[in-house]
C-alpha cells in the first residue's frame, strides 16, 4: 500500500471565523485510538463546538465530535472524548502564558491528515461581541454588492 502524501481536510471550524477574533495558529499532532482514526479516513468529524485546554502541563482538545467508526466492535471510542494535543514543549509554554490573559481561548480551525499523521490546527482566540459579529456581516454584505455591481456594469 502507498504511503499517503499531501494533505487531506477532514472538518473545518467555519463558524470560529466568526465567533472570534483569530490571533495565532499552531498546527498540532492527535493522540487518537485506531477507530477514531478510521472515522476520520471516512471524513466524519465536527470541530463546531470544540476547544483546547491545560490539565497540569498537557493541552487537550475537548467537544470535538468523531463518531463511532461503524464497523467497530465493542472496543469502539467515545465520540466527544478528551484527545491530547502534541506540541513541543516550548510551543505549551508559549500557549499557556497567552490564555492565561483574560479573554483568551484556544479553538480548533480545521482537522486534516498531513502525510497520513492526524493534525489539528489551533488558534488563539478572543471572542467577539454581538455589534462585531453585525459589523463583520455588514462588511461582508457591501463589498458582495460591490462586486456585484461593478461585474453588473463591466457586463452591461
Amino acid at each position: 500500500m502507498p504511503k499517503e502524501s499531501g494533505r487531506k481536510v477532514v472538518a473545518t471550524n467555519r463558524k470560529a471565523r466568526h465567533e472570534y477574533h483569530l490571533g495565532d495558529t499552531y498546527e498540532a499532532g492527535l493522540a487518537l485510538m485506531g477507530t477514531e482514526v478510521k472515522s476520520l479516513r471516512e471524513g466524519r468529524a465536527n470541530l463546531t463546538d470544540g476547544f483546547a485546554t491545560f490539565y497540569g502541563d498537557e493541552l487537550w482538545l475537548e467537544a470535538v465530535y468523531i463518531p463511532e467508526y461503524l464497523n467497530g466492535s465493542w472496543n469502539n471510542h467515545s465520540a466527544r472524548r478528551r484527545r491530547k494535543l502534541l506540541l513541543h514543549r516550548a510551543e505549551l509554554i508559549k500557549i499557556s502564558h497567552k490564555t492565561r490573559e483574560a479573554g483568551f481561548t484556544l479553538v480548533p480551525l480545521q482537522l486534516y491528515f498531513l502525510d497520513g499523521k492526524a493534525k489539528v490546527e489551533i488558534a488563539l482566540a478572543k471572542g467577539k461581541r454581538d455589534y462585531d459579529k453585525r459589523q463583520a456581516l455588514r462588511e461582508a454584505q457591501d463589498t458582495r454588492e460591490s462586486l456585484r455591481a461593478m461585474r453588473e456594469k463591466n457586463l452591461g
